[in-house]
């Protein structure tokens, strides 16, 4: 007998950047070389007093479950931090701790969406997005933003796809995978709208740190007065700190939320890691140099890598304020062949740049958004710069 999957899960779409990630890890296992910038992954090791903590957590006996949303010195460690760093007045209750940010969204959606429901997620958008909302039974809208405008959602698109189902827009700045970020006034503009037409915001800050000059950083429920009300912020310590593989984010929400959410948990995964958390508290609490010197490496890349797109022919990117993409527009190099190899979309082009130069990048389709290729710059410079040959062979191939 086979049973049969459900129809949310049949119709789920694997995530684009894992399966690339997982495709160059296989080209590696048979010997060859590649340049993986796919992943957004920071390349640095989780810096060195927040390993110590979760060795003494572990060597205290801290290994066992906590409370479902997390334990309270975390919680109050976020909300100091926001309190410090936005003037925001939250209280530990209205914190929970999950297993990575893609949790705290997951809770999110599940906690406010029946089926029918319509979420706004302007294009190019994080892969998991609009799979997430799908699982909830609700409808992804996705709205077209144009290159022109570095890829953000304008008040009057916001206003054009609003309808009497729209309960959520999702906004994450800066953003994954184009590394565009709003300013604090395009904010105050959405939010206008957002209050017009009564919807919440799930604001997807988790790159608020790594924000390069001149830009600057808002978040979302401080650019007007009440949107703490109808925001749902999500964040954690995976690309801060260099924490993916520990598994700790979190979302700040109105208290009646974070109850609801906090129950959801409670039956999903019982409770976060108990000794990420402690690791996350030194993390928030403990010396922040490590964020500046990473953020430094990161502007280094940055620079490359726009040099190097402005260098070869036909290609171009948004600017990248913040996080650490590149959005590389590659239009004028599809509808030709490589290699012998006719490439007609995003997806065909990113697999043969793998196949014949071993660069593993990602297709622009992933993202909604056909015609563009997605590097991560969370990579060593000799990787970039390797990576970036090979793409300029591979265009001057035929």
């Amino acid at each position: 007998m086979s049973a049969p999957i459900s129809r949310i899960v049949e119709a789920l779409e694997p995530s684009a950047t894992i399966a690339m990630a997982g495709k160059a890890r296989e080209l590696k296992a048979t010997g060859r070389t590649v340049c993986d910038l796919s992943l957004g992954e920071p390349d640095f090791d989780t810096p060195a007093h927040i390993r110590k903590a979760a060795l003494e957590a572990m060597d205290s006996g801290f290994t066992h479950y906590t409370a479902a949303g997390g334990i309270v010195e975390l919680k109050t460690a976020v909300v100091g931090q926001y309190n410090a760093r936005h003037g925001l007045d939250y209280a530990p209750a209205q914190v929970v701790v999950s297993n990575g940010a893609k949790h705290a969204l997951h809770n999110a959606f599940t906690v406010l969406l029946n089926p029918g429901d319509e979420v706004i997620i302007p294009a190019p958008y994080w892969v998991s997005y609009a799979e997430l909302v799908k699982l909830t039974g609700a409808v992804p809208v996705i709205v077209q933003t144009e290159q022109a405008a570095d890829f953000k959602l304008t008040p009057d698109q916001l206003r054009e796809a609003t309808t009497d189902r729209t309960r959520i827009l999702l906004l994450c700045s800066p953003s994954n995978p184009t590394g565009s970020m709003y300013s604090p006034e395009e904010l105050g503009e959405l939010a206008d709208v957002v209050i017009e037409k009564d919807l919440v915001v799930v604001a997807d800050e988790i790159y608020e740190y790594l924000v390069y000059e001149p830009h600057q950083f808002a978040s979302f429920p401080t650019v007007r007065p009440g949107l703490m009300d109808r925001t749902i912020l999500i964040n954690g310590v995976s690309k801060t700190y260099a924490m993916t593989g520990w598994r700790i984010g979190w979302s700040l929400s109105p208290l009646y939320l974070a109850k609801a959410m906090g129950s959801l948990q409670s039956q999903q995964t019982s409770c976060p890691c108990s000794i990420s958390q402690k690791a996350a508290i030194a993390a928030l609490e403990g010396p922040q140099e490590c964020i500046g010197e990473m953020l430094a490496e990161f502007t280094r890349r940055r620079q490359f890598v726009i040099e190097r797109i402005a260098s070869i022919p036909g290609l171009s990117c948004p600017e990248m304020g913040g996080a650490f993409y590149a959005y590389i527009n590659i239009k004028e190099h599809l509808g030709r062949t490589y290699g012998g190899v006719q490439v007609d979309d995003s997806s065909a082009w990113c697999l043969e740049l793998l196949n014949q130069q071993n660069v593993a990048t990602v297709m622009g389709s992933a993202f909604g958004t056909d015609g563009y290729s997605r590097i991560s710059f969370a990579t060593s410079m000799e990787n970039l710069e390797a990576a970036f040959d090979g793409i300029e062979k591979f265009i001057a191939s035929e």
